[in-house]
Formats: structure tokens, C-alpha cells, sequence
């Protein structure tokens, strides 16, 4: 029996997620969770996020999860870091919170 071997579609979140690009990047998901892959959000680069970017990593989370697909965030930027505990988010997403060291 052959079984077909998942991939995993990388995503690079460069700069700002907040609400002047959160549709932008809501659909580079969607798209990336519809091919049906895994998906893996690397946040290293995020210099701001505001509720509109917390919304949409929850709303992608609940997506992948009805699609019954794997999503991951990894490599949280400090800025990320920060909001994630703040909002006291870290548990809900899931994902382990790694981080760059500040500089």
C-alpha cells in the first residue's frame, strides 16, 4: 500500500502583522492550508502584532484544525513573545514558544 507523504509549506511572516496586512496574510494561509500540507509560520521576523494579528493566528488555528491540518507557529520574535504572553495566548495556540535571543 503506498501512502502518499505529506509536505510542509513554509510561510515567512516578514515585518508588521497587524491590521493593515492581516487579510493579506489571512489569505497566504487559507491558500496554504487548502493545498492541504502542513503549514509552518516562521514569526522570527514579526516587528509588531496587534489584535489583528493575534485574531488571525487563532482564526488560522481553527481553520487548520477543522481541515484536520497540522499549522504550526515557530521562531516567535520578541514581539510576539510579548503579545502571547500578555494575552496569556501561548497555551491555546499550541506551539512551542521559541524566540531569537534580544539583542
Amino acid at each position: 500500500m503506498m501512502r502518499k507523504k505529506k509536505t510542509v509549506t513554509r510561510i515567512d511572516i516578514l515585518g508588521d502583522l497587524n491590521i493593515f496586512n492581516a487579510a493579506e496574510q489571512r489569505q497566504r494561509l487559507l491558500d496554504a492550508l487548502e493545498a492541504g500540507n502542513e503549514v509552518e509560520v516562521n514569526l522570527s521576523e514579526v516587528s509588531e502584532i496587534d489584535s489583528a494579528g493575534i485574531q488571525l493566528m487563532v482564526a488560522a488555528k481553527r481553520e487548520a484544525a477543522s481541515r484536520n491540518t497540522l499549522l504550526r507557529f515557530t521562531d516567535h520574535s520578541p514581539a510576539v513573545f510579548d503579545i502571547l504572553e500578555l494575552c496569556d495566548l501561548a497555551g491555546h495556540l499550541g506551539d512551542p514558544l521559541l524566540i531569537h535571543s534580544r539583542p
